[in-house]
């Protein structure tokens, strides 16, 4: 048994991959293991990761057929050793004392969860996130976790015992968000919460502009089956009204960035007019708000157009 165990779940990652194992590898803690899960990654990752686990033995390649980062994160949770666990994204990297600033933190206060802050990095530039619960309650911190915490599993060290309780599992049916599920689920035991208020995990996320390039007809059906499986989850709890509408505020919010070449003025008023007034549990600025209050009224088209014209020129000027 080694004290915390890294679950990398791998996928179309050669370009970043090196950077996230190599700010793993050089760490100033040292009683730890890499499971590096390369699920079907029809690129190099596959060798890359054989190759980084004959260099040193802490870090172990997994090869397996892809069934989504749901399915390797749980991968990953199974195969695991470690008292603690953490997860870190392919595309991401991470600061060298934050396993052993962690795994103090958990010991010292025989912690179940330790959460911290983050960097955000974009094409703007990097961004410091806050992360600090406003009580250490497993209450408050799972619901605060759809109001303004991050969901992510790579910004939490969490004590491996805690996917035992209920059967927690990450959803193979989920392609994103799975990581808020496990954590929302894990938060629903009365567990122990500790916060190291010190960014160690560089997120990296994407823009706007990657959204309109994936999102298709089918993601309006994924979002609301992801919407689906945290209501369940929260079915017999006081939280479900605060969850269904969070979540639907999301779904509103990514169909305005990503489906402007799928949704008419019409359709996305026929779609998302019986959900206005839940725009309101964005965590966004009060203008996006407004921007997706008054496109479920049915002017969808003429703002994201203008939105859009506003991009192409604040880049021109800039």
């Amino acid at each position: 048994m080694t004290s915390i165990s890294v679950i990398v779940p791998i996928f179309k990652a050669e370009a970043t991959l090196l950077r996230c194992l190599d700010s793993l590898k050089s760490q100033t803690f040292e009683d730890f293991e890499v499971l590096m899960i390369d699920d079907g990654s029809p690129d190099r990752c596959g060798e890359m990761i054989d190759d980084y686990a004959q260099k040193d033995q802490r870090f172990k390649a997994f090869h397996k057929e892809n069934g989504g980062v749901a399915s390797a994160r749980q991968f990953g949770v199974d195969h695991a050793q470690g008292v603690y666990t953490i997860h870190a994204d392919p595309d991401d990297w991470v600061e060298t004392t934050m396993l052993e600033d962690l795994y103090g933190k958990a010991i010292e206060d025989d912690a179940d969860m330790v959460i911290c802050d983050f960097f955000e990095n974009t094409y703007k530039g990097q961004k410091y996130v806050k992360q600090q619960p406003s009580l250490l309650d497993h209450n408050v911190v799972m619901r605060e976790l759809f109001l303004g915490l991050h969901g992510s599993c790579c910004n939490k060290l969490i004590k491996r015992s805690c996917y035992s309780m209920d059967g927690v599992r990450f959803p193979k049916e989920l392609t994103f968000c799975e990581d808020q599920y496990v954590c929302a689920a894990i938060l629903k035991n009365n567990i122990t919460i500790s916060y190291l208020p010190k960014a160690y995990y560089h997120y990296v996320r994407q823009n706007e502009e990657s959204l309109s390039r994936r999102y298709s007809e089918s993601t309006y059906s994924a979002d609301l089956k992801l919407r689906d499986f945290f209501v369940n989850l929260f079915d017999d709890t006081s939280v479900k009204n605060l969850v269904y509408g969070t979540k639907t505020a999301s779904i509103v919010s990514r169909a305005f960035w990503g489906g402007e070449a799928i949704f008419s003025s019409f359709e996305f008023k026929r779609l998302f007019y019986k959900d206005r007034n839940l725009i309101r549990l964005n965590q966004k600025s009060y203008l996006e708000r407004l921007l997706l209050y008054l496109s479920c009224c049915g002017l969808y088209q003429p703002i994201r157009r203008s939105v859009s014209v506003l991009k192409n020129l604040k880049k021109h000027l800039i």
